[in-house]
């Protein structure tokens, strides 16, 4: 089995969302001892802002490519490549300004890809093509965002992995929204951060059974 965990935080160290991924990924190694994990920093191996050259190029058949064109795709289409042949993919990444950092969201722009990622069908509907994978988001928040918070209205974090993925073909995802992380209160942040373990156990055996 091959799973593709994704960080996102620019924390090398004291990194929550980091800390979640890395226990969801033991917790499937396990019972899972071989399994393939494909490491991803985007905050060290931050993908390229798309560029006018990205744009022409994307939307060029395969076939009328130049070879500056397909150098351009380059990094995309391998990043691609990874995730389709992903079972799982594990996203984990802080809250910035209540949406996604920017090194996800570029992440995200490399991977939405006509006749990789999705297909255009003849009606102008579109299929994607990471309907066979599975997919954990771990968020985390400084804030309380959840339904009957103040700040519930805020949240555009979810709403944007939600739309991206669907797009993708990724209709059900899994999301671990871990939050208020930035509170006073260190008993409660622990405890937050202990329910956070407990449903990242749940999908572990939910996954692994399914397997």
């Amino acid at each position: 089995m091959r799973v593709m965990q994704v960080d996102a935080s620019p924390k090398r160290a004291h990194s929550s969302s980091k800390m979640l991924s890395a226990y969801f990924i033991e917790r499937l190694r396990k019972s899972m001892p071989d399994i393939d994990v494909d490491y991803m920093d985007t905050s060290i191996e931050a993908p390229p802002h798309l560029t006018p050259a990205f744009i022409e190029a994307m939307y060029t058949p395969a076939t009328d490519r130049s070879l500056a064109m397909k150098q351009v795709l380059s990094y995309s289409d391998k990043l691609c490549a990874r995730a389709l042949m992903a079972d799982m993919l594990v996203c984990a990444m802080p809250m910035y300004n209540f949406c996604m950092p920017s090194s996800f969201k570029a992440f995200i722009d490399h991977l939405v890809r006509l006749n990789l990622t999705y297909t255009l069908n003849a009606d102008g509907t579109t299929t994607g093509n990471l309907s066979r994978q599975k997919i954990l988001f771990i968020t985390t928040r400084g804030a309380d965002l959840r339904p009957g918070s103040p700040w519930q209205k805020m949240d555009a974090l979810r709403p944007a992995l939600t739309a991206a993925f669907s797009f993708m073909g990724a209709d059900d995802p899994v999301f671990v929204d871990v939050q208020p992380l930035e509170s006073h209160d260190a008993v409660l942040k622990a405890t937050v951060l202990d329910q956070a373990r407990l449903s990242l156990d749940s999908i572990a055996q939910r996954w692994l059974a399914d397997i």
